[in-house]
């Protein structure tokens, strides 16, 4: 159940069965020990469907942190909005989930909801099937997890301000 006085949520999405494209979750569970705070929803949709679009309206902002495939050298994070997912996607699938970003813009778009939704793009190297992340990965990600960290506590701030 969800707690609608957090205004912010983390969300990891990702196979833990094919290797790097397990990120979203590896780097979610990361997150959510270090910052361990009840003000932020940490929410694991794993192979994400349409359904996730029903817990975006829940909140202000939201991150969703997922692996993609852009071309781009292993480990590499782009951060952005959802609305810009095209400038990394192009016509091309980044996700291998059910729904792809394209797909999720389009029908937040359709339902008029308001809530600000950033992505953290994590580059793949190998989405093959396998338990564990590629050192390439592995070793990244204490990077990761602090970026993405500091960039969730910035919205908290925000947020604060807001309220003074």
């Amino acid at each position: 159940m969800l707690d609608s006085s957090r205004n912010i949520a983390v969300i990891g999405l990702g196979n833990t069965l094919r290797r790097d494209d397990g990120v979203g979750i590896h780097l979610l569970a990361e997150l959510e020990n270090e910052l361990k705070r009840n003000d932020i929803s940490f929410l694991n949709f794993g192979i994400a469907s349409f359904g996730l679009v029903n817990f975006l309206s829940e909140f202000r902002k939201v991150l969703l942190i997922d692996a993609m495939d852009a071309g781009l050298a292993p480990a590499t994070v782009k951060v952005f909005r959802l609305e810009d997912a095209y400038i990394y996607v192009g016509q091309n699938k980044i996700s291998s989930h059910e729904i792809t970003l394209a797909d999720l813009l389009g029908v937040c778009k359709i339902l008029g909801l308001t809530t600000e939704v950033q992505v953290a793009g994590v580059q793949v190297k190998d989405a093959s099937y396998g338990l564990e992340m590629t050192p390439e990965l592995e070793k990244a990600k204490s990077g990761i997890v602090r970026n993405i960290k500091e960039l969730v506590l910035s919205w908290l701030e925000e947020q604060e301000a807001r309220k003074e």
